[in-house]
């Protein structure tokens, strides 16, 4: 196998496993609102991610350094085409992080509800600005001759790629809701269940909506049979 492509694979697969890993943590954060009916619901669900969030964040480092390693004008162009999508999910990831920490140091019912909110904020904006910078990716961004990116934060927000970011939100937040039934018991675990049976059916339609425009848009016409199977 050539080096390249041994590395695209290696870059792949852990951004991959970023996504599979983290993906849940985005959207057990997101589910506080719809299963966290009180101060103890919502400490259930966090602590649910407790021993793991933070460690399954490492994939994305390892995976942006392997990228700078390895394809290093790739990363140039990316990082600063991307930048201020970039900067909002790292600031996201760090309001999350914080979140989790000091939540629990005092115990007024209106400090914890402000953390709530920032956990929700922190998993929701990754999930879905992951899923917008991926579809540009797919899409193409405009280049200059220096592989600088031409265009505006804005031009990232178009139709294709906010509909990949609803995609990405809808994955994590069902993947999140699903490994809240499988690590808990009794009512949270039966409202996990009925929201994440609700939720795949949305997700489904969504992410079928995607592909289809994918492969109708820049994919070939096996693509196109394959999505529509």
């Amino acid at each position: 196998m050539d080096l390249t492509v041994l590395w695209f694979c290696i870059v792949g697969f852990l951004f991959v496993g970023y996504f599979v890993l983290d993906g849940f943590d985005f959207g057990v954060g997101m589910s506080l609102p719809f299963l966290g009916r009180d101060d103890i619901d919502r400490r259930v669900l966090i602590n649910t991610i407790g021993p793991v969030w933070d460690l399954n964040e490492t994939w994305v480092i390892v995976a942006g350094a392997s990228l700078f390693a390895a394809f290093p004008e790739w990363y140039a162009t990316l990082f600063s085409g991307f930048y201020l999508p970039l900067l909002l999910i790292l600031v996201a990831l760090i309001l999350r992080g914080v979140s989790f920490e000091y939540r629990h140091q005092r115990p007024e019912a209106a400090w914890k509800r402000r953390f709530d909110r920032m956990i929700v904020i922190g998993s929701a904006v990754p999930a879905l600005l992951w899923g917008v910078a991926f579809a540009n990716i797919v899409r193409g961004v405009p280049l200059d001759e220096g592989h600088n990116y031409i265009g505006t934060f804005f031009d990232l927000l178009n139709p294709y790629a906010l509909l990949g970011g609803l995609t990405t939100l809808l994955l994590f937040f069902t993947h999140g809701v699903v490994f809240v039934s499988l690590k808990t018991d009794g009512d949270i675990r039966a409202r996990a269940r009925r929201l994440a049976t609700r939720a795949g059916v949305v997700t489904i339609v969504v992410a079928a909506a995607f592909l289809l425009w994918t492969s109708l848009a820049y994919g070939t016409l096996a693509s196109v049979l394959l999505s529509a199977v």
